[in-house]
């Protein structure tokens, strides 16, 4: 069943300059056991930024609940998940509560400025912790999540997989953070060739870019 959902959603047949238009980063983590460190105090200097939208993609559900404890003693972000057993009533209400949080931030970089910009600083970032099981599914007219920031905090090992996060979580001009240890550098390599796109280094001030 899971296997026909990530088929009935494929954004192959869509074109790559969209894929090729969004920053790509990789972010190397030297040891397994600090993954989650890594991710954590790249969410913590993430989220400082007022209503950012951000989406972290995992395999598993193991890998889903790990990160869910782990990052939500992080105060200044808002944290909601998507599972296989979630409500659809429950589910809907994440996505739209997201999409809000994606219209305050667009407002944020573009229109506001003293007062306003002050205020708007003290709410907190929006984050989704998602499997690809339970991505959008834009084949049964589901609409993308439209993250700012997309990290893939497990790699995926197909090029399929990976254009489908894209497609489903993020603007066309969104940042994807790849986190890679050890012998997935050569996978995140393969992604790379085989979809024409330019996965570089992960400059330090990646979210002034935003």
């Amino acid at each position: 069943m899971a296997t026909d959902l990530l088929e009935a959603a494929s954004p192959t047949s869509q074109s790559p300059t969209l894929y090729s238009q969004l920053r790509h980063f990789y972010l190397a983590v030297d040891r397994l056991q600090f993954k989650m460190e890594t991710l954590v105090d790249l969410l913590r200097m993430a989220g400082h930024r007022p209503c950012l939208p951000m989406v972290v993609c995992c395999s598993t559900r193991d890998e889903l609940d790990a990160v869910c404890f782990a990052v939500s003693n992080l105060s200044h972000i808002s944290i909601d998940s998507l599972y296989s057993d979630l409500a659809e009533a429950e589910r809907a209400l994440i996505l739209d509560k997201f999409r809000q949080a994606t219209i305050r931030w667009n407002q944020i970089a573009t229109c506001l400025s003293g007062d306003d910009y002050e205020i708007e600083k003290k709410k907190k970032s929006h984050l989704i912790v998602v499997t690809d099981v339970c991505l959008p599914l834009l084949a049964s007219g589901e609409s993308p999540i439209a993250a700012r920031v997309l990290i893939n905090y497990e790699l995926p090992t197909k090029k399929e997989t990976y254009m489908r996060r894209m497609a489903t979580c993020l603007t066309t001009d969104g940042i994807v953070i790849n986190m890679v240890v050890g012998g997935e550098v050569v996978t995140l390599k393969s992604i790379e060739e085989s979809s024409s796109l330019v996965i570089a280094e992960m400059p330090i001030n990646i979210f002034e870019m935003l």
